[in-house]
C-alpha cells in the first residue's frame, strides 16, 4: 500500500487516515521527529506486532536519482545473509543444465517449449513463477517474449545474476529467499521486504546491513548529490519509523 506514497509522507500519513484503535495506539508511540538507529526502530517493530499472521519488514528508500534518466536507474541483486522468509517461484529457460534446475526443484524447466508457452499466454508471469532465470545460451531467444517480461521487471539480464551458468546455486539461492533483485520504482523509490517480524533482531539487523552495503555500491556514476535520501522501516501493517541513514 505505500508504494504510491514517497517515503518520507509514510512517517505523517498515519495523522490523516482512518486506522484501528490498535494502529492508533501504536502509532502515538512513535516520536514522528525522531530518526532511529536500525536497531531501535527493529526493536520497536517486534514489541509491537499489529496482526495474527507473520508480518514481514519493509525497507522503504527514497533515491535522489532522477528517473526520466536512464543511466540513473538503480538496480542490482544481494544476498540476504538470512532470507526474507519467503520462497520464489523460479522458472529457467535452459538448453544446457536442465538437470541441475530439476535437481534444485526449480518450479518450471523447459528450452524453447517453455518461451513459447509464455509467448502463447499458456505460462503466465507473475502466476506461474515469480523469476525467470536463464543461461547465456538462450539469451537471444528470449527476444519474442521481451515485451511479456520487461514490463513485469521479470526479463533476465546479467545485471540481476538471472542470466547465469550456476543455476543449481542460483536457484536454491532464490528459492530459500536468500538471493533478492532490487530496484527503484516509477516515482523514484525503492522497496524491499528484509524478513520477518518472527526473525530474531540480530537476523533483521543483518539483513538491513546487506541493503545498505548493496546501496552504497549501486550510485550511478553520473548522479549529483546523495543516492539516498530517506530510509523507513515499518510491518506489513504498522507504522514506519524514519531511520538514520
Amino acid at each position: 500500500m505505500w508504494e504510491s506514497l514517497l517515503v518520507e509522507d509514510v512517517i505523517t500519513t498515519y495523522n490523516t487516515m482512518s486506522r484501528g484503535k490498535q494502529y492508533k495506539s501504536v502509532a502515538e508511540k512513535l516520536d514522528i521527529e525522531k530518526e532511529y538507529t536500525p536497531e531501535e526502530a527493529i526493536a520497536f517493530l517486534k514489541e509491537h506486532k499489529m496482526a495474527k499472521f507473520d508480518e514481514s519488514v519493509e525497507v522503504h528508500v527514497r533515491l535522489g536519482i532522477n528517473v526520466k534518466k536512464s543511466d540513473e536507474m538503480v538496480r542490482a541483486t544481494i544476498v540476504l545473509p538470512e532470507g526474507t522468509g519467503r520462497s520464489q517461484r523460479v522458472a529457467v529457460v535452459t538448453s544446457t543444465k536442465e538437470k541441475e534446475a530439476k535437481e534444485a526443484q526449480a518450479d518450471l524447466v523447459g528450452g524453447e517449449e517453455l518461451i513459447k508457452e509464455i509467448k502463447d499466454g499458456k505460462v503466465i508471469p507473475g502466476a506461474a513463477f515469480d523469476v525467470l532465470l536463464a543461461t547465456p545460451e538462450m539469451m537471444p531467444k528470449l527476444a519474442p517474449i521481451a515485451k511479456i517480461l520487461g514490463p513485469k521487471g521479470m526479463m533476465p539480464s546479467p545485471k540481476t545474476e538471472t542470466v547465469t551458468p550456476k543455476i543449481k546455486e542460483t536457484v536454491e539461492m532464490l528459492k530459500k529467499g536468500k538471493k533478492i533483485s532490487f530496484k527503484n520504482d516509477d516515482t523514484g523509490n525503492l522497496h524491499q521486504i528484509i524478513g520477518k517480524l518472527s526473525f530474531t533482531a540480530e537476523a533483521l539487523l543483518q539483513n538491513y546491513q546487506a541493503l545498505r552495503e548493496a546501496l552504497n555500491k549501486v550510485k550511478p556514476e553520473n548522479m549529483k548529490g546523495k543516492l539516498i535520501k530517506s530510509i523507513t522501516l515499518c510491518s506489513t501493517m504498522g507504522p514506519s519509523l524514519k531511520v538514520k541513514i
